[in-house]
């Protein structure tokens, strides 16, 4: 990914049981080794931290998530780390980690927006104060390089974060109504829907498509592939067995995909998955100006190749990724995936 680009419940066995037309096998996840962990939602006038975990942000870039996050009726705090900068990061890493261990020690704070992605959320890992948000849960809302937040906290305190808006996303509609279904109700039953992308279907990007059929239920973990490979060998990855797995990615051609799932698989990680759920890729296909263009493999051709000999349901081109319409993807909840028709249904509360 072009990161310099882009801007309570007690541990559960997660069982996927078959369905007619179901391919796969049924699959049981090893027990955790820390009690998964739910926040309160939020609710109107609830005060969100403001953090940048990775790279920096500007003023104007600031104000537009005050303003956004202001419009789902919640106020805003933030700390003068928000605008710290430190050649493409934001600030130093105690400063970054400094934010985070505050918003979840300020019993203010309600929830927590990261204003944006870009590097450097991986650097601040050892630095955050698992303790103080395991005996403080939050919600803690973000996407791409976020993507390592979730891991660690979900892998050190079991605490359920999601992988969603940030404060300079496109706050429409079809993106605010899942955020607010997912952060500030507690559904029992939930289905996510793609939304059709329909300005942008001359982009191969935005295409569906089942790679394998069939029903799998299990916990979803997941977010940036790049960031989850990152990851492996480290204590904040996550382990893969009985879970639905979700994947997006951004500026990555080809042969990065085919690598990345690649090293996922030699490390054993997909292959006892209940099911794998990919969001759209942006801009990951070969460059039509590159003179090897001809001999490069397309994305699906990659996707299936690498994926599609698993005997689980896998099925690409759900609303989440660096998009204008997306889902809020809980980590850590327990889902139904219905990759014919390309759907997620959430089978518990993400919030309490």
């Amino acid at each position: 990914m072009k990161r310099r680009k882009f801007c309570s419940t007690s541990a559960m066995s997660v069982v996927a049981l078959s369905f007619a037309g179901c391919t796969q096998a049924t699959f049981i996840s090893e027990k955790r080794s820390v009690p998964k962990l739910k926040a309160p939602k939020l609710r109107e006038g609830d005060k969100i931290g403001l953090i940048s975990p990775g790279s920096f942000i500007t003023e104007e870039s600031l104000k537009e998530s005050i303003n956004n996050i202001e419009k789902l009726g919640l106020k805003t705090y933030y700390t003068d780390n928000v605008l710290a900068k430190n050649g493409y990061l934001a600030g130093t890493d105690k400063q970054r980690a400094d934010d985070i261990n505050h918003m979840f020690a300020n019993p203010d704070i309600k929830g927590i927006f990261c204003t944006r992605g870009g590097y450097g959320c991986n650097r601040i890992l050892p630095f955050i104060d698992y303790e103080l948000v395991k005996n403080s849960p939050k919600v803690l809302c973000g996407y791409s390089d976020v993507t390592a937040l979730h891991y660690a906290l979900y892998a050190k305190t079991g605490v359920v974060s999601f992988h969603g808006l940030v404060g300079i996303s496109t706050f429409n509609d079809y993106s605010v109504q899942y955020l607010k279904e997912v952060l500030m109700k507690k559904n029992d039953y939930l289905d996510l829907l793609s939304f059709d992308e329909t300005s942008r279907r001359d982009d191969n990007a935005y295409d569906r498509y089942i790679i394998s059929g069939g029903i799998a239920e299990g916990e979803l973990v997941g977010g940036n592939l790049s960031i989850a490979v990152t990851l492996l060998g480290t204590p904040y990855d996550a382990d893969y067995s009985g879970k639905l797995v979700y994947f997006e990615d951004i500026g990555e051609e080809p042969y990065r995909i085919d690598r990345m799932l690649t090293e996922l698989l030699l490390a054993g990680k997909l292959q006892n998955a209940a099911g794998i759920i990919l969001g759209v890729f942006v801009d990951c296909e070969p460059d039509k100006d590159d003179p090897e263009f001809e001999n490069s493999f397309r994305l699906r051709e990659v996707l299936k190749d690498r994926l599609g000999n698993l005997g689980i349901p896998v099925g690409y081109g759900l609303s989440f990724g660096h998009i204008s319409n997306k889902f809020t993807l809980p980590f850590g909840i327990y889902a139904r995936y219905n990759a014919e028709e390309m759907k997620i249904t959430l089978l518990e509360p993400t919030v309490f």
